[in-house]
């Protein structure tokens, strides 16, 4: 059971009695740790295997920790989440604690959240019911109640949807309706199994002897809640083993509480401190980096910080990445995943990570552009999100009326604010922001697209979302991961991209105000980092729209890791004109001959020109001259869909 293992990983597998937390960097193997643990006490006879109980927090998690566990003959373990074990030992104590069976359990809050706030004369959409969902469950974690809530709100700094009075009316009124149709949700599955367990001694007694020690995973995520649960199931036993990472300590904004991993030594004064700090997934060149931006941070109380030490053979060395605009750095990005992909690297082993997720937006339309697939994981894809699929049908119905070549831009801000979207002023609540931010995204492009073709009308701004919705739809296996920093905890790939890297979005605009905020930013992006197995990328673009004043600084967290050690100083605006372009020769009477082409293929579509390619597409072909449609395919601009639809013309066209 301890062949294998480093000597810090054999510590901890060997602890196997009293209190113990294991510090798990980043690449560390905590799970092979944690499975080689309960196997050493299992086959030594310190644990009856049916007695112990580890806890994570996903499902893929237990799942992982019981095959492993199977791997190496222990059986009887149970592995499971907070939720699954809680629903477990509830539904067998419901007729005693409960005096019924297990009540039914609501798995979507939103219609008990609507009929709530409808009584307290809320006016909400989906998007204010997800965010007033995630207050209460916030509160409820986090053991507030309603008469609580507006203080404890204001305390941690809460963005709710409504004010925080209409909040509290709104979580009482659910909880009321709840009692009402004898219903639970998520979290009251938590808080009644540890009622029963508190308030009923016969129950007490037969969970404790069922459950004798105690594992639990992600140690840093655990929230009051969860807690309250773990503290029940103890009964004032010391049988604990906690593993998490400080500095992966990422999910404050949804009640986890880090202290309590950082106090453990403090509450169990004789408690085993394992490091585990060998970091066996990143080269030393990603792990280096990490370490200087955690050591950034300011110190924190409580148990000992942790820095990796990279066991890998060395690799390259991370780069950093500037450019003029977020569409030239999704298309840079995009180039080079192809650039990687056709080299030999599996596209599922590539990850573009953002901070929030309508920045997904551009880097879906680049992918599909280069011909990349891609998977978008943490998220719905951008055109299929609900408040895209509903502005695209308004911009559709608005263009059947009739639009004046020119008035695009405007037009669009008109049929948007039509759904109550309100221009520079992004909502609070996460949901909200992200619909904003989303619609905010189909402005940017009618500007962008505008700058190019001044005289494009609402007509041809809905054809072109069509273009880049159908070419999207493309099989997706074996995909480039474009995913959320949040999304992406617990991944890892071959190569990663963190894109975006801005201030006031990473860190994100509303946690300037409060240093503990800007902390946890910093530890998002050292998450995003560790993902990297060898190949890592940080990027920035020092406007949002082509031609926009460059004037977005930079995030800090980079400067003294970048190598010039000082934030950037935005260069001089240039002009956002695109130089004509000159061919001369063959290649000059070819580039003639495939604009006429393109002429005729727009007119049949009834689609402007530049849908069915630009003038730089154009010129990479009349320069490259492919001859074959594997070769056409490695252009810029020239995606699966436009192969499918042009590729034997546009190989004609060079064929004269």
């Amino acid at each position: 059971m301890l062949a294998g293992l480093d000597d810090e990983q054999r510590a901890a597998a060997q602890a196997v009695s009293g209190p113990v937390c294991i510090l798990a960097g980043a690449g560390t193997g905590k799970t092979r740790t944690i499975t080689h643990r309960i196997a050493y006490g299992v086959h030594t006879g310190t644990y009856v295997p049916e007695q112990v109980l580890a806890v994570t927090f996903t499902a893929r998690a237990a799942g992982e920790l019981r095959g492993r566990l199977a791997a190496l003959d222990v059986g009887g373990v149970q592995a499971r989440t907070f939720h699954a074990a809680a629903m477990r030992q509830l539904r067998y104590f419901a007729p005693r604690v409960l005096g019924g069976p297990m009540p039914g359990l609501i798995e979507n809050k939103l219609r008990v959240v609507a009929s709530a706030a409808a009584r307290n004369r809320l006016t909400t959409d989906r998007t204010s019911l997800r965010d007033l969902a995630s207050e209460i469950e916030w509160a409820k974690t986090t053991l507030a109640t309603p008469e609580d809530y507006p203080a404890r709100a204001k305390a941690a700094g809460r963005e709710a949807p409504f004010e925080p009075a209409a909040v509290a009316a709104v979580y009482a009124s659910y909880e009321q309706a709840k009692q009402r149709d004898g219903a639970l949700d998520f979290e009251d599955l938590l808080l009644v199994t540890a009622y029963a367990i508190e308030e009923h001694q016969d129950v007490a007694r037969q969970v404790r002897a069922q459950y004798r020690h105690f594992v639990v995973d992600e140690y840093q995520d655990v929230n009051p809640l969860q807690q309250r649960l773990l503290d029940a199931w103890l009964g004032g036993r010391a049988e604990i083993c906690v593993v998490g990472d400080p500095n992966q300590t990422i999910y404050s904004f949804t009640g986890a509480d880090p202290d309590y991993l950082l106090g453990f030594a403090d509450r169990y004064a004789d408690s085993a401190v394992v490091k585990l700090e060998r970091d066996y997934r990143s080269t030393p060149q990603v792990v280096g980096l990490a370490n200087r931006l955690i050591g950034q941070a300011p110190p924190r109380k409580g148990l000992p910080g942790l820095r990796l030490l990279g066991q890998r053979a060395g690799g390259p060395e991370p780069t950093f990445v500037e450019h003029p605009d977020e569409p030239a750095e999704a298309a840079a990005v995009a180039a080079r995943c192809k650039a990687l992909v056709d080299d030999g690297t599996p596209a599922a082993e590539i990850a573009v990570l953002f901070r929030i997720n309508a920045q997904s937006q551009v880097y879906e339309s680049a992918l599909a552009d280069a011909g990349v697939p891609y998977v978008l994981k943490g998220g719905e894809r951008f055109f299929e999100r609900p408040e895209v699929r509903e502005a695209v049908i308004l911009l559709r119905g608005a263009a059947a009326g009739g639009n004046e070549p020119g008035m695009l831009v405007p037009a669009v801000r008109d049929v948007l604010a039509s759904t109550g979207w309100v221009e520079h002023r992004p909502p609070p609540g996460g949901a909200a922001r992200d619909r904003w931010q989303s619609l905010a995204a189909l402005v940017d492009l009618a500007v962008d697209l505008v700058a190019e073709h001044p005289s494009l009308d609402l007509a041809g701004f809905v054809t072109h979302l069509a273009e880049r919705a159908d070419a999207q739809h493309a099989p997706t296996v074996q995909g480039v991961t474009l995913a959320s920093m949040h999304a992406a905890k617990g991944l890892e790939w071959d190569v990663v991209f963190v894109v975006g890297l801005v201030d006031g979005v990473l860190p994100i605009a509303q946690s300037l105000s409060r240093p503990e905020a800007v902390d946890e930013e910093r530890r998002l992006l050292y998450v995003a980092i560790t993902r990297a197995r060898e190949q890592l990328t940080l990027s920035w673009s020092l406007a949002r729209n082509p031609g926009g004043r460059r004037s977005r600084p930079r995030s800090r967290f980079l400067d003294g890791l970048a190598p010039d050690s000082g934030p950037t100083a935005p260069p001089a605006r240039r002009s956002a004109k695109r130089p004509k372009v000159v061919l001369e020769g063959e290649a000059g009477e070819l580039f003639e001959r495939l604009r006429a082409w393109r002429s005729q293929a727009a007119q049949s579509a009834s689609v402007p020109a530049y849908v069915v390619f630009t003038d730089a597409t154009l010129q990479a072909i009349a320069e490259t001259r492919p001859a074959s449609l594997r070769e056409l395919s490695g252009l810029p601009g020239i995606g699966a869909r436009k192969l499918e639809l042009y590729g034997e013309d546009v190989l004609a066209a060079v064929t004269g």
